[in-house]
């Protein structure tokens, strides 16, 4: 019985040395309805970003997608998250979204359910993005605002909805993150 003790405390200590992030740990449900969380995603460099398909930004779908496909198979994963908080510019259910996202822009990279990213309902994940404990803490100010987080699921960097897929900026933060141990 005394032997118990030290292996439940180093079970329990081991444990702790492993604990995820609020990012990773938040549940979520993939655009199917699946709960999920980003842990399924852990020891990959993600790039967060709320999403919607009548918006002046929709287009970034593409440069998004052309992103995912250039790093996917160096470890990133871009997650998609529809929100509608935004002048109702995402209205369609999860199943009109993920066809909207397919047909008109050949998305393959991981959607999710519609959440709110702001205000009393915020859903966890942004709160863990935004929130006050958040090193980018502050209110989604748009659609398409991205954060790029790390391996070990910190949060490394949030570039608002200006920020194109394609910039220059964006992919030198994502090559940093990929190539950190």
């Amino acid at each position: 019985m005394k032997l118990l003790l030290p292996i439940t405390l180093a079970a329990t200590l081991i444990s702790s040395a492993f604990a995820q992030s609020p990012v990773l740990d938040a549940k979520i449900n993939t655009i199917e309805g699946k709960e999920t969380s980003l842990a399924e995603h852990k020891g990959k460099v993600i790039l967060v970003v709320n999403t919607a398909s009548k918006c002046g930004f929709t287009k970034q779908y593409a440069g998004l997608e052309a992103l995912f496909e250039s790093y996917k198979d160096k470890g990133l994963v871009v997650a998609g998250f529809p929100c509608n908080q935004f002048r109702g510019q995402e209205p369609g259910t999860n199943a009109e979204i993920a066809a909207f996202c397919t047909e008109k822009f050949g998305v393959t990279f991981p959607m999710y359910s519609k959440i709110e990213v702001n205000g009393a309902d915020r859903h966890p994940l942004y709160t863990a993005l935004a929130g006050e404990d958040s090193p980018f803490a502050g209110d989604i100010k748009w659609n398409f605002t991205k954060f790029l987080i790390g391996k070990d699921g910190e949060i490394l960097g949030r570039f608002e909805s200006k920020v194109t897929p394609d910039s220059p900026e964006l992919k030198k933060a994502i090559e940093a993150a990929l190539a950190a141990e």
